[in-house]
């Protein structure tokens, strides 16, 4: 499994939020749905995203929001609020009186307005996400030219249907489009792209990752790693350490111990068969673990983070990235 696959094999979107939003300038929209991820895609017209700085949309832009911070959409960024997207995507105005929608899946201004985009809203958080989530930047924007409008396009004509299936249509789309935009992310120069991505393409690191996250069950050694990956043991140690910012067995604690929370979220799931998938060999030594690390119990951690809720949370300060 590579880091790409990993943020969203557990988090593909399960119903997730997506409106066509139709609106006549001047407008600004508060978005405070604190919500951890969003896909903003302008169709026509123009848009800019405040969120610390202002970043300016066109049609065919994908922006990709991370949350849970409150950020504006807007004709201007001196355009005082119109609207409010409360937690739970119940949109009202300032005042607080409930905004009717347009039709299936549509809201905005009764006649034609200058300005459409579509938004897709991520209402779930996945443990195996947070590794990630925690690297991207506040916005990044992927700009129309490097954009798959096919995808965009699909994605704007299934947007009013009411088929059945319509609702794992419009997520599995959601997915790709989202995919699309990461992949160009890591793939970019950008500096903020993390290491342990980049650590992926080395070739003596690389297979010693991906044998990590294809079987974090697996009884790995640094010994065993090495010996998979055709190099001395003091080489790949030294080497994962250089790029990846850890050495390769606390790096394989905190990848077991992230599949276990995502794992945690179930109320199916026993805490022993959490403890089986990912390589202890008991929930006693998985719960020693996860308390060692995370300061909570596996039953507490599942306790706080029910399968349908997501943690609002702040990995620090990020820039705005614009991919060239």
């Amino acid at each position: 499994m590579d880091t790409l696959t990993g943020l969203l094999d557990g988090p593909r979107a399960r119903g997730a939020f997506l409106l066509r939003t139709v609106l006549e300038p001047p407008f600004a929209l508060r978005i405070q749905d604190e919500a951890p991820l969003t896909l903003v895609t302008l169709v026509r017209g123009s848009a800019q995203i405040v969120h610390d700085t202002a970043v300016t949309l066109h049609p065919g832009d994908v922006a990709v929001i991370r949350g849970p911070q409150p950020y504006t959409v807007a004709d201007d960024p001196a355009t005082p609020w119109q609207t409010i997207i409360h937690p739970g995507q119940l949109c009202t105005t300032v005042d607080g009186v409930p905004r009717e929608h347009l039709g299936v899946r549509s809201w905005g201004d009764p006649v034609h307005g200058g300005t459409e985009m579509i938004t897709g809203t991520y209402q779930l958080e996945s443990e195996i996400s947070r590794r990630l989530l925690g690297a991207l930047p506040t916005v990044l924007v992927q700009p129309a030219a490097a954009t798959d409008r096919t995808l965009v396009g699909l994605l704007a004509a299934e947007m009013t249907g009411n088929d059945p299936g319509q609702e794992l249509v419009l997520d599995r789309l959601l997915d790709l489009l989202l995919v699309s935009v990461l992949r160009a992310w890591l793939a970019s120069a950008d500096t903020g792209v993390p290491a342990w991505h980049r650590a992926g393409s080395d070739p003596i690191v690389g297979p010693a990752l991906r044998l990590l996250h294809s079987a974090p069950d697996g009884p790995w050694t640094v010994a065993t790693l090495a010996a998979r990956a055709g190099v001395s043991r003091s080489l790949l140690a030294r080497r994962f350490t250089e790029l990846v910012g850890e050495p390769p067995m606390a790096y394989l604690t905190g990848w077991r111990l992230t599949l276990a929370a995502d794992l945690l979220r179930s109320p199916d799931t026993t805490i022993e068969a959490v403890a089986r998938q990912v390589g202890y060999g008991s929930a006693f030594a998985l719960s020693a673990a996860f308390k060692r690390e995370r300061g909570v119990s596996p039953q507490q951690f599942r306790r706080q983070n029910p399968e349908k809720h997501f943690t609002a949370y702040d990995p620090g300060p990020s820039p705005v990235v614009i991919l060239t």
